[in-house]
């Protein structure tokens, strides 16, 4: 059995991903079909490449199906209950960083922070016979983040697309999304709650904390960390 590495299979991610291990003398390049989602690694024996979507890799992780993995902290943090126990965070990349943010319409003049926000879910339910809608795809962080903010009078609406446009089309009332400039939030006429954001993310390699592993996956692993961090 070969040490399995799991990265991004499209995009900016998966570019950056390889031009960070080119740099560190690992070099991984993609089969000669765009449809196999399988590659080389050259510059460190017996790893193997898979290519998977982002979303996947958390999961992959957490089943021992992969060893490492390439993905954003906001994933593994959402996909995986108790990610400490099943995951390792082994070197943050330094790309792809973003923040999981709350967001109310502009025109809500009065609320700031999750304190006021509170008190305005409190009495939008009161008003409205029903709770304050806030679209995500982030459930569980953000769920976290409200009960600890002592924020109740919610219901979270399931949001896999354009996020920010859920409140001009009257399905949500504020959103909790992911954004790195907070462009697109303002171009919606939404803004960021100011006490910080749930959760500061970037692209990340993880360790996966449930794969036992053969004496030569443990020598390829060793390598290629040591490369990795400059110690080789």
């Amino acid at each position: 059995m070969s040490l399995k590495l799991g990265v991004p299979s499209k995009g900016r991610l998966m570019e950056k991903t390889f031009k960070w291990f080119e740099k560190r003398g690992v070099t991984l390049s993609r089969s000669a079909s765009d449809r196999e989602y399988a590659g080389r690694v050259d510059g460190v024996d017996g790893v193997d490449l898979v290519l998977l979507s982002a979303g996947e890799i958390p999961r992959e992780l957490a089943a021992g199906r992969i060893h490492l993995g390439v993905t954003g902290t906001d994933l593994v943090h959402e996909k995986l209950p108790r990610w400490e126990q099943q995951v390792e965070q082994v070197e943050p990349m330094g790309f792809g960083q973003a923040d999981l943010i709350l967001a109310v319409p502009q025109s809500w003049v009065d609320v700031d922070t999750v304190d006021d926000l509170d008190a305005v879910a409190s009495a939008f339910r009161a008003r409205h016979g029903h709770r304050l809608r806030i679209a995500t795809k982030y459930h569980r962080l953000v769920r976290e983040f409200l009960t600890d903010g002592g924020v109740a009078d919610y219901q979270l609406v399931d949001s896999q697309g354009a996020t920010e446009g859920t409140v001009k089309n009257e399905t949500a009332e504020m959103v909790a999304d992911i954004t790195s400039t907070g462009e697109t939030l303002r171009a919606n006429h939404l803004k960021i709650l100011s006490d910080g954001p749930v959760l500061k993310s970037q692209a990340t390699l993880w360790r996966s904390r449930s794969v036992v592993m053969t004496d030569k996956e443990k020598a390829a692993l060793k390598q290629m960390l040591a490369l990795l961090r400059g110690e080789a």
